[in-house]
């Protein structure tokens, strides 16, 4: 069956580009394996959907180039998106930091995406795993439902995190086959795991800390688990942790710990008792213990006060490994910018054929970005196909 537009994916970019793409009249398939469509979105942000930030540049994103992401966003913004939210009179709210929320369910946004696509007279088929993709003057897709065929494909199936709603590397696949470069995927905005550690023994507590790697700094909250470390600002350092490199964690933001402690000299407390004045109680009990200082405030040394500052202002963290694919909200690296054109998402390679959503080099920071990102890219292609 001849059409226009052949999409292979249907998650938030597939699904955004083809009623974009719809609406100028074209005949725009949607194939997706997956038994139902937007199954990642029903499930992001606590079945709520974090479905875009307030505040968006292409500085909120991980790329091996940095300004590649800056045309689509400009071309469709968080607002944009956000009038087309209120449109279909989805109530939404801000849960922090620009952070905007269905109030009631992420189906909402996948209701409403389907709702644009039948006002497209777009074609969505699911259940119908692709087998092979070719090009012979047109694209030629052969399915486990039949065979398909247009004058442009887009490649929206997303890339390796959440396996268990369908995640496979079938773009990178396809990308390769036609010449792209893929940069070196890993999963991300994910927990941060270590051998060796006291973990268990603070799994739960969660603490307000300020974490970085070289010149990247997050302030949110840090939760640690039985083997490391997650929470909002583990998860957004993972962007740029690797392995050789510690994660470096102040667990007092905003406080001098030294001259605190000086002035507090003729406290009589124990360490423990004054450290929880800030933080957990597990949290101070386990640093006193790590530094075998469990005494009184008042009988602390210069140095001894030396070292507990730098101990809780410059925690040097090192971890193993991620929680991995299955555990993580993205993934980082993807089909090369360099082959891409940054204005329409198509090959340079392959005129015809585009990239959008998480299959591109383009990783959005925890908050909507990634979401973003996929109405963006989304929307380029759909005015360029």
């Amino acid at each position: 069956m001849d059409h226009d537009v052949l999409i292979i994916g249907g998650g938030a970019a597939g699904l955004f580009c083809a009623f974009n793409a719809g609406r100028r009249g074209l005949r725009v398939l949607v194939l997706e394996h997956n038994p139902e469509v937007g199954r990642k979105i029903l499930i992001s942000g606590g079945g709520r959907c974090n479905f875009t930030n307030r505040s968006v540049s292409a500085e909120n994103f991980v790329s091996a180039n940095p300004h590649f992401a800056k045309s689509a966003l400009a071309g469709y913004t968080s607002a944009d998106f956000v009038d087309l939210v209120k449109r279909h009179k989805i109530e939404f709210y801000e849960k922090k930091l620009g952070q905007l929320f269905c109030r009631h369910s992420a189906r909402e946004i996948v209701e409403m995406l389907l709702a644009e696509c039948r006002s497209a007279r777009v074609s969505v088929k699911t259940g119908c795993t692709v087998n092979e993709v070719r090009h012979d003057g047109r694209f030629v897709v052969d399915t486990s439902t039949g065979q398909y065929s247009a004058r442009r494909l887009v490649i929206a199936c997303g890339g390796l995190s959440f396996a268990k709603v369908g995640a496979t590397d079938l773009g990178y696949r396809i990308a390769r086959q036609f010449g792209h470069k893929i940069v070196e995927t890993r999963p991300s905005l994910v927990a941060l795991a270590a051998r060796g550690q006291n973990w268990p023994k603070l799994a739960g507590v969660s603490a307000d800390a300020v974490v970085s790697v070289g010149r990247h700094s997050f302030h949110e909250n840090i939760l640690f688990t039985h083997r490391g470390l997650s929470g909002p600002a583990i998860l957004q350092i993972s962007n740029y942790w690797k392995k050789e490199r510690p994660v470096s964690i102040d667990l007092m933001p905003n406080v001098d710990l030294a001259a605190a402690i000086t002035a507090d000299r003729a406290d009589r407390r124990s360490l423990a008792n004054y450290l929880a004045r800030q933080l957990p109680q597990r949290l101070a009990d386990h640093i006193a213990d790590r530094l075998s200082l469990n005494k009184p405030v008042d009988r602390l040394s210069n140095a001894e006060i030396e070292l507990v500052a730098s101990t809780v202002k410059t925690w040097q963290a090192e971890f193993d490994k991620t929680e991995g694919y299955d555990r993580a909200e993205v993934t980082l690296g993807g089909v090369s910018t360099d082959e891409l054109s940054s204005q329409t998402m198509e090959s340079k390679l392959q005129p015809g054929l585009y990239f959008i959503g998480e299959v591109v080099d383009v990783t959005g920071w925890l908050g909507g970005y990634n979401f973003q990102w996929a109405w963006s890219s989304g929307y380029a292609a759909a005015a360029a196909v």
